[in-house]
């Protein structure tokens, strides 16, 4: 009787662990229809992105369900009481070889798969536009608690009297590849657009060249995804992306309402 116990007990703990990777992957498979995946990618480069997202998560996935299948057939195999004497063993050298070799190489796949993606977000960005790193679209600061945005004066001059700040909201042409050099006015920070899988830190005393290409008009959030403080809940904002013409017409607007002088003729 007391054996049947101690096997019922080893089969119902088995089954529990086994529910793990049942559900893991349940989970992983029904994430997009629950909405709790990524949301819609809207930029030039983030289907690169999540393909690399998704390259690394099913080798993850692959090691887990294994690890969770062998923790339960080892569960099963070796959880019976055994009054016998213990064999002692000083391992495999064959079995370190390969456990070792495994993960090397597969970290050595991830490694040149991300390469040409970091040459095209990092290093060799788009030329071929109106905007480059050495002629960037705006300014963008990441301060306690706020972002803010500059777009040069006519001249394109960063440090004239006619620049336009804008505070949490940036405005951005669509299939445009925008270029900008991200700053920080106090602490770390980090610019953060789900939407776009573009996510940089913004360092003290450094500027950044940073850049996207919207493909869908629409707003979207822009968060601060470094702890930079009690305040750090509030730095959000939105990135604005409009039909061109429509941004020409806002910039234009922006230009009148600062030559105005704050008078309405």
């Amino acid at each position: 009787m007391q054996a049947l116990k101690d096997l019922l007990f080893r089969i119902l703990v088995a089954f529990l662990f086994l529910l793990v990777p049942i559900l893991g992957v349940y989970t992983f498979v029904e994430a997009d229809k629950w909405r709790v995946w990524f949301p819609e990618n809207v930029s030039s480069y983030g289907g690169d992105i999540d393909r690399l997202f998704n390259t690394i998560t099913y080798m993850v996935g692959v090691t887990f369900v294994l690890t969770e299948l062998a923790l339960v057939w080892f569960i099963l195999r070796y959880s019976k009481k055994d009054k016998s004497k213990a064999v002692y063993s000083h391992g495999s050298h064959v079995l370190e070889m390969v456990w070792t070799a495994i993960p090397a190489v597969l970290l050595l796949f991830i490694a040149f798969s991300q390469m040409g993606v970091w040459s095209k977000i990092k290093i060799n960005p788009p030329d071929d536009g109106e905007y480059s790193r050495e002629n960037p679209m705006m300014e963008v600061y990441g301060s306690q608690f706020d972002w803010r945005v500059r777009y040069p004066d006519t001249e394109g001059n960063f440090d004239g009297e006619d620049v336009i700040e804008s505070a949490y909201d940036i405005y951005v042409p669509v299939d445009t590849a925008v270029f900008f050099d991200l700053k920080s006015r106090d602490v770390l920070h980090s610019f953060f657009v789900p939407e776009f899988r573009l996510k940089q830190d913004a360092v003290p005393g450094m500027s950044i060249p940073v850049w996207f290409k919207a493909e869908k008009v629409g707003s979207y959030d822009l968060i601060c995804a470094e702890l930079c403080g009690w305040g750090h809940y509030k730095m959000a904002g939105k990135v604005h992306v409009l039909p061109k013409e429509d941004y020409e017409a806002w910039l234009q607007g922006q230009r009148e309402a600062l030559y105005s002088n704050g008078s309405e003729d």
